[in-house]
């Protein structure tokens, strides 16, 4: 199984920002155990503050690999470009958030990816993606 996880603006600064919210750890820390938590998974990791680099890349694995796990940060809530990157490619994808986005400010409450998403894991701090990835392995069909 080959699964792509995707972060989007200021995730790479985990471990040092807001850590009442996001943890201290940073992402790169984090990955190492996801990969050797899940050995049998061909994990790929792509971190980016540019919108047009995150489209790129759900283009360049929507075609060819089993799923994208995406954290789009901010751009959860704004970026329409996204949303139809998300819904031009066959991978299913998987929305994932650090936080739970609902008990944030209002404007953190709608997400534009999440229609055209499998589904939504928040709330769980960074093992959000540890339950994603989790899901893809119980859904393999």
């Amino acid at each position: 199984m080959k699964l792509l996880i995707i972060n989007g603006p200021n995730l790479n600064l985990l471990g040092k920002r807001e850590k009442n919210i996001y943890g201290d750890k940073s992402f790169d820390s984090f990955f190492k155990t996801l990969k050797n938590n899940f050995r049998e998974v061909e994990l790929n990791y792509f971190q980016s503050n540019i919108e047009g680099e995150l489209i790129d890349k759900i283009h360049e694995f929507g075609f060819n690999c089993d799923g994208i796990i995406i954290n789009a940060g901010a751009y959860t809530h704004t970026s329409v470009a996204i949303r139809d990157a998300i819904a031009g490619v066959t991978t299913p994808v998987v929305e994932v958030h650090i936080s739970n986005t609902l008990s944030r400010e209002d404007f953190r409450h709608k997400s534009i990816i999440g229609p055209v998403c499998k589904g939504c894991i928040m709330g769980f701090g960074l093992d959000s993606y540890t339950l994603a990835i989790q899901s893809y392995l119980v859904n393999k069909d």
